[in-house]
């Protein structure tokens, strides 16, 4: 990454601005979590037996989580209220509109099916509730979506099983579909034991691209990358601790998905100042940023650059680099991410001509 300056010359500079139009693309937000207040709100009042608000305002102390676990357990109590195709419609279609609205022209958006197929939503329903939105949102907004589906991995191979079968059925698996991860809890839920989902999504073309390291140290990331094949690491935020294991990411040019911000809501980081964002980046390792479940942690992707602006001191190419580093860690087609490197480039052109 290049582009780095001094304090005071970031600070001298409108970033906000140059963050707020710059093209980015976001690799590690969930679709649930990517509800806002006002769609979580308009949910809970469709759903009244839930215990989640239905006052937009009330969400915030809602969303206010003491460590990961209750983060979980409010998460899934969310994850209810999401009961019909129309439901997955509705939030699938609001989410690609706030990234738009950020200047995200491509994402890959995190579902994780079972939570709506055991709650006996269809599962051809539901794929094509996520494919409509998909399609409509990129003819609405020009933001274009691709879906990782993921293992739940508090509910086990149960779980894992469903998810890797939706996940590789011809007869169901959806266009926009390019990967497969798995996320919830660490602690307590090994990676080894996902090898045989994992080895079916990956023979069956999807690519692989676990959570691993967020709140365990690093043998969960040597777990993924050893058992998972890993491609990209979701978090990876405790990799800092084994410079064997930050050698080899950074040799094998395998992103890290940084989140900063979810890190400290979920406790899984103590401040940002105490960050290892900075020792992946002075390690070599290819960082991405990223809000994970931007709502829930009162942010979004404008904001975790922001967040990186300061952490790394980086100035207008700076940042430009780190979009650009999204772009070459996503999955796009090549020529896909010709174009938005080439976008990317020609906005901030103009915008240091300015």
């Amino acid at each position: 990454m290049s582009g780095f300056c001094g304090a005071s010359g970031a600070g001298a500079r409108d970033l906000h601005g140059f963050v707020a139009g710059l093209p980015k693309a976001e690799l590690h937000v969930h679709q649930v979590g990517s509800a806002s207040p006002r769609i979580v709100a308009e949910l809970a009042a469709r759903h009244a037996d839930s215990r989640v608000p239905s006052d937009p305002e009330a969400l915030a102390d809602y969303f206010t989580f003491t460590d990961f676990a209750h983060f979980i357990d409010v998460y899934l109590s969310v994850v209810d209220l999401i009961r019909t195709p129309e439901d997955v419609r509705l939030l699938t279609y609001e989410v690609a509109r706030e990234l738009a609205r950020q200047r995200v022209r491509y994402a890959e958006v995190t579902i994780t099916p079972w939570s709506s197929t055991r709650r006996g939503i269809d599962e051809r329903a539901f794929m094509d509730a996520i494919e409509d939105a998909r399609t409509a949102a990129e003819a609405d907004f020009g933001t274009v979506l691709r879906w990782c589906f993921d293992i739940p991995g508090e509910a086990g191979l149960e779980a894992a099983e469903e998810t890797a079968r939706l996940a590789t059925d011809d007869r169901l698996r959806p266009e926009g579909l390019v990967s497969f991860g798995l996320g919830g809890p660490e602690i307590g839920v090994p990676r080894p034991q996902f090898k045989p989902y994992f080895d079916r999504a990956i023979a069956a073309g999807l690519r692989s691209v676990p959570h691993a390291g967020e709140t365990t140290g690093p043998e969960t990331v040597w777990d993924a990358l050893t058992h998972l094949r890993a491609e990209r690491i979701g978090h990876g935020t405790h990799s800092f601790r084994d410079p064997k294991l930050l050698a080899h990411l950074a040799a094998e040019r395998i992103p890290l998905e940084v989140c900063p911000t979810s890190n400290i809501a979920t406790r899984a980081v103590a401040s940002l100042d105490e960050h290892p964002v900075k020792e992946f980046v002075r390690a070599g390792v290819l960082v991405t940023i990223n809000s994970d479940d931007p709502p829930m942690f009162g942010t979004d992707l404008n904001n975790e650059y922001a967040v990186a602006a300061r952490l790394l001191e980086l100035d207008e190419q700076g940042l430009a680099a780190l979009a650009k580093d999204a772009v070459e860690a996503s999955f796009l087609d090549p020529a896909g991410k010709a174009r938005l490197a080439a976008e990317i480039d020609t906005y901030t052109s103009g915008w240091l001509a300015n």
